[in-house]
């Protein structure tokens, strides 16, 4: 992790060809998040985050506050008494959903916004293709799958989305006969044994060139990087993000090995998946999402995993007077710097141990503070606090004034993770944060109401059924802004709530899809009235007898070499053909 010196030091010979850059492969060498970039050239930077462009970036600023954020945050003399003034920029763009749909346009229509049908274009190529690989590897035949087709695949999803609705705790249970648990339309739409098929050869990528590790154009992520390709440039376009946002991690509960999968016994989530989030503090709109697979090969500090975590989830931002808000594992000097000399301002808790942080501030030299008592120390607008509430909390900020006091008037859970307690007097920048920690928030919440997906012991399915339902989230979100909170056309309720938009969206994806027992059942319910003038007849169906399927409708065990080869069911001579067509 370099030293964060700027690369414009006022007291140097002004020679910019002389000033060192960390280079491309500095750069590749910390690689462990994920990006819609392309890992398949290894020649090329093979990092997940693309740091092609950040060279660029260092040798230009968007604008300047002084030249008192280029000497080193290090030195005894970087820090001052909190007496300046800071500058903070209006924030002016144009912000919010971005698309061209009107007032007709219903749920699906906003949910191919963020995921498209060539999506599901690609999860039927993919699967097909899959299916084929393993039974050429298993050296037999599957007789029981067929090709998929885009129809089945979205009704697929739509079954997973409806799965998160009606929670059993078994898959199969949704096609139980049991008339209090067995769900009708999942029974119409595919059989138990297709869903399972389906479910087995998932797949969104070509297992056939997957490259290994330590070979050329190995991606951690191959396996989900088709998804990532696409949905993370829909989430960026589809919305324009407001002026404050928030940076967070979430965690995906998982059951399957993955190596990056992080052991958290303090929190509620003990084991799961991490991924990085910029989300709107108001909506809690998500505009991007960076998964953590694993910490480098060196031992690094923390804070260089959350400093280039926040810089590649806030590219694109740039000159744009944006106001980031972040939790303590990301908020250090170095990298509130950084992002104000790129036009952004960031406010935070911070471990007070960390590096650039005041001396003077540090528990060791404050020595024990009374309630809503506190100190700052500026450096132009990098302003530290520490303070005490409920605890010592330390903080640094670029968007608000020292000295700044206030109250605050609502309870927030943000706050009382950092130490702040309801009704306190505290200083701005925290009050501030207290306001605007919520992004990230806001979106779990929406997202864990409903999951998509069942556990599985595949990680990669994890991802999947994640992003599937941060698009459905995100869709949520589109709507609701653009139309005002107007339901779609044929709602009756009084309100249009997340819980309805994924119901409507479920059945838009299923749509009149029937499988193969769904077909067959419709034709013996058409021609109940006379089955043999439509080629139903009671004739011998192999040398081997099987159950007769009306006598297992009733609960009893008959067995019969007969049956209808239309329906391709075994039935009893006698009653059971007329019974069970009508």
């Amino acid at each position: 992790f370099w030293e964060m010196k700027s690369r414009f030091d006022p007291r140097a010979d002004g020679d910019h060809e002389k000033r060192r850059h960390p280079s491309e492969e500095e750069y590749a060498e910390d690689c462990y998040y994920s990006t819609s970039t392309n890992c398949s050239d290894a020649t090329s930077n093979d990092s997940d985050i693309d740091f092609s462009d950040l060279e660029e970036e260092e040798r230009r600023s968007f604008f300047c506050f002084g030249d008192d954020l280029d000497d080193d945050c290090a030195s005894p003399d970087f820090w001052g008494e909190p007496d300046q003034v800071i500058s903070i920029e209006p924030f002016s763009a144009v912000c919010g959903p971005q698309h061209s749909l009107g007032d007709d346009a219903d749920t699906r229509d906003y949910f191919r916004i963020l995921f498209p049908d060539s999506l599901f274009e690609h999860m039927v190529e993919q699967t097909n293709k899959y299916a084929l690989y393993r039974q050429r590897r298993s050296g037999k035949s599957d007789p029981h799958w067929h090709p998929t087709d885009v129809r089945e695949m979205k009704a697929y999803v739509g079954l997973n989305i409806l799965m998160g609705i009606n929670q059993l705790p078994d898959t199969g249970m949704y096609w139980a006969s049991d008339i209090f648990i067995g769900n009708a339309g999942f029974k119409k739409t595919m059989t138990a044994r297709r869903f399972e098929k389906l479910t087995q050869y998932l797949q969104l990528c070509d297992r056939e060139f997957e490259p290994g590790r330590g070979e050329r154009g190995y991606d951690g992520l191959f396996k989900v990087r088709p998804l990532l390709d696409v949905v993370e440039n829909t989430m960026w376009d589809a919305y324009v993000p407001n002026r404050c946002l928030t940076v967070d991690k979430c965690s995906i509960v998982t059951k399957g090995r993955f190596s990056p999968a992080q052991y958290m016994p303090a929190k509620p989530l003990r084991k799961g998946l991490t991924v990085w989030m910029l989300c709107d503090s108001r909506s809690g709109y998500c505009h991007r999402a960076k998964i953590y697979v694993g910490r480098p090969v060196d031992d690094e500090v923390a804070a260089s995993v959350g400093y280039r975590a926040v810089t590649s989830l806030v590219r694109g931002l740039e000159g744009q007077f944006h106001h980031v808000f972040m939790d303590s594992f990301f908020t250090s000097v170095p990298l509130l710097q950084r992002l104000l000399r790129n036009g952004i301002y960031a406010c935070g808790p911070t471990q007070p141990g960390r590096k650039g942080y005041p001396e003077v501030l540090r528990p060791r030299n404050i020595g024990k503070l009374s309630q809503g008592e506190f100190y700052q120390c500026q450096r132009g607008n990098l302003v530290a606090t520490v303070t005490r509430d409920l605890k010592v909390v330390s903080c640094l900020s670029t968007n608000s004034a020292p000295e700044g006091e206030a109250h605050g008037d609502e309870e927030s859970d943000s706050m009382e993770s950092s130490g702040a307690s309801y009704g306190m007097p505290r200083p701005l920048p925290l009050l501030l944060y207290q306001e605007n920690m919520r992004g990230v928030d806001l979106c779990d919440q929406l997202r864990e109401c409903y999951q998509v997906g069942r556990p599985c012991k595949k990680w990669w399915r994890y991802f999947l059924w994640f992003y599937v339902n941060l698009c459905i989230v995100n869709a949520y979100i589109i709507q609701r802004e653009s139309r005002g909170g107007t339901p779609p056309a044929g709602f009756n309720g009084k309100q249009f709530t997340q819980r309805h938009f994924r119901v409507r969206l479920a059945q838009q994806l299923i749509g009149d899809y029937q499988g193969a027992r769904g077909m067959e059942r419709a034709a013996r319910k058409r021609h109940a009235d006379s089955p043999v003038e439509y080629g139903h007849r009671l004739e011998r169906m192999s040398e081997r007898s099987r159950r007769c399927r009306n006598c297992t409708n009733k609960g009893l065990r008959h067995e019969s070499v007969f049956g209808c080869k239309i329906c391709n069911v075994h039935l009893c001579r006698g009653g059971c053909f007329s019974e069970f067509h009508k």
